[in-house]
């Protein structure tokens, strides 16, 4: 097959891939030091995914060797549908990324800055500026120097550089380190929005709770492995749980639960109790508390579960996998 057919055979296959970024057995090293060990990675198109573990868990590494920036030792990969590195200039044409941190010339305004890396770019990416300013809420501080911004407005003006190419993949490194809480929550607020229009984000981080709120799933990553993944609700749903119960006489209902399978597991306190339940108890564990209780002359007034947070999740699971080795 010629170079011209595999060329044009391509884009049609990869518009057909459910996934924006799929790696197979990935591995770089560096001497002695393998910083990405046989990544196994599925990142579904038009999602908020975070690519989570430590520093110096091998993240910065990865994205790197996804976007050419250094070579792969062994593996295979893909973005968009298009095999890296052979197609490696048609996948990065649809896609944006922010390595390390946006780096900018700080004497230019943030317009000047667009208007350089456009230059660089196909003609449609100069009409794009404009939008992109206003995509990412800077619009109105387009015309000022940028080493006037915070640093949640360099951000900003990273993800605006990204969208001149109008891409259907933006990968971000860290894109919620040193920001204050408000300008995460700018930040979220933003990847949440791409998403909605279509938009594939990968983003990694060491931050969970901002994964939490702002991703659909994840990758956990330790040491450069990939140990777990998936959507975050199907993660958690196998992990140990809570009933939070509020009633009026918590000392009788505890009573109640006492000689029941879950006794052990009860903790009473002034305004309601706590009862612990393992990984894997069925749901139907709560409406048979809640039975009993009332069948017990206890007034509930509330009865919630609690599912354990990804951070709680996360050391949970990398706390187990480290006593297994």
């Amino acid at each position: 097959m010629s170079a011209t057919s595999v060329e044009e055979v391509a884009p049609s296959r990869a518009a057909k891939s459910p996934w924006a970024v799929e790696t197979h057995g990935l591995t770089k090293r560096f001497k002695d030091n393998v910083a990405v060990d046989g990544v196994e990675l599925l990142v579904p198109r038009g999602c908020a995914f975070g690519y989570l573990g430590p520093n110096g868990a091998g993240k910065t590494t990865l994205i790197r060797v996804l976007l050419g920036l250094t070579h792969a030792d062994a593996g295979t990969m893909s973005l968009l549908g298009y095999p890296v590195p052979r197609h490696r200039d048609l996948a990065l044409a649809r896609t944006g990324a922010i390595v390390d941190e946006a780096r900018f010339h700080g004497h230019l305004t943030g317009r000047q800055n667009l208007q350089i890396l456009a230059a660089a770019r196909e003609p449609a990416a100069r009409t794009r500026i404009g939008a992109s300013l206003e995509r990412v809420g800077i619009a109105h501080r387009a015309d000022d120097k940028v080493s006037k911004y915070s640093m949640g407005m360099r951000q900003r003006l990273g993800v605006a550089a990204c969208l001149l190419g109008d891409p259907q993949l933006l990968i971000l490194d860290e894109p919620m380190n040193g920001l204050d809480p408000a300008g995460m929550l700018e930040i979220r607020e933003m990847i949440q929005s791409l998403v909605a229009e279509g938009r594939t984000v990968v983003l990694s981080s060491h931050l969970l709770d901002e994964v939490e709120r702002t991703c659909d799933a994840v990758a956990i990553v330790d040491r450069g492995k990939v140990i777990r993944q998936g959507p975050i609700a199907d993660l958690l749903s196998g992990s140990a749980f809570e009933l939070q119960i509020d009633c009026a006489t918590p000392e009788r209902a505890g009573a109640l639960l006492a000689g029941t399978q879950w006794g052990a597991n009860v903790q009473v306190g002034p305004d309601g109790l706590r009862v612990d339940l393992a990984a894997g108890t069925d749901r139907e564990v709560a409406a048979e508390v809640n039975r009993l209780l009332v069948e017990g002359g206890v007034s509930v007034y509330r009865l919630q579960e609690v599912h354990a947070s990804l951070e709680s999740w996360f050391l949970e699971v990398t706390t187990r996998l480290g006593a297994s080795q």
